[in-house]
């Protein structure tokens, strides 16, 4: 992407003037047409947003730090997701359905009939913090079989992604009550998902870290697809857990 080319500016200002004249001529639009470019002007308004934030310098200055944290020798690749660096809208759900997808990276998946559930982002408050916002889930009277929040992580996190890797998390959980939490790995290469779960220890008052060892699963480095991490609460009823930190990273095993 060359966004200060000439090529780049012309396209970006005819959009620009398209959408103006259709704005100037909404009023007289009819009901069909009205409908028909609803959905793209949402979808346009959602991509202005998305940059809007990602380029506030509060960003970029959440980034450098996260570039300056002390990871593991030979960390090639690490990440935070962006309901911990920019604004969600909506900021939360309440009573979500099973799948349900808060942002561009979360998913709530549930079994739980009457969705007693709320998951909302909040601005972080502990001055330790290195994350601008954090993200609770308040659980109720909580009647189902599974809960877990799957994060998706971005395409560059395959990038040379091989089974001499050891992918790291390092997460700041904290609950109201203790309960088992889980990692999971997944990685779906052609028509299989491989994955691997590690129980968090939420013993101490530190981060916890978990790693998933690549060489523990047979994967095809030519047909990676897709990549994500699960959290999985088990007993989670009548309890609140916030998640104020979440850094994936990832390195070469020791013997590589």
């Amino acid at each position: 992407m060359r966004p200060r080319s000439w090529l780049s500016r012309f396209r970006r200002e005819r959009g620009a003037r398209e959408w103006s004249r259709v704005a100037d001529g909404a009023a007289g639009l009819g009901a069909a047409d009205r409908r028909s470019l609803q959905p793209e002007a949402h979808a346009l308004r959602q991509d202005l947003n998305r940059f809007l934030q990602i380029t506030r310098p509060s960003v970029r200055l959440s980034q450098a730090a996260l570039d300056a944290l002390p990871l593991p020798a030979g960390t090639d690749w690490q990440w935070r997701p962006g309901f911990l660096s920019r604004p969600l809208s909506p900021s939360g759900m309440v009573s979500p359905e099973n799948g349900q997808v808060l942002g561009d990276q979360v998913t709530l998946w549930h079994d739980c009939a009457k969705r007693a559930l709320i998951l909302r982002q909040l601005p972080n408050a502990e001055v330790t913090a290195l994350a601008r916002y954090g993200m609770t889930l308040e659980v109720m009277g909580f009647t189902g079989g599974f809960l877990s929040l799957a994060v998706d992580l971005p395409a560059d996190a395959m990038h040379g992604l091989s089974p001499a890797h050891v992918l790291r998390l390092e997460t700041m959980l904290q609950p109201e009550r203790p309960l088992p939490i889980y990692a999971r790995l997944n990685i779906t290469h052609g028509p299989n998902t491989e994955g691997i779960l590690r129980e968090i220890d939420m013993r101490g008052a530190g981060p916890q870290v978990v790693e998933f060892d690549l060489a523990g699963i047979e994967l095809n480095e030519n047909r990676l697809e897709k990549i994500w991490l699960d959290l999985i609460f088990e007993k989670p009823q009548m309890n609140a857990i916030s998640i104020r930190e979440f850094i994936v990273s990832r390195h070469p095993r020791a013997n590589f």
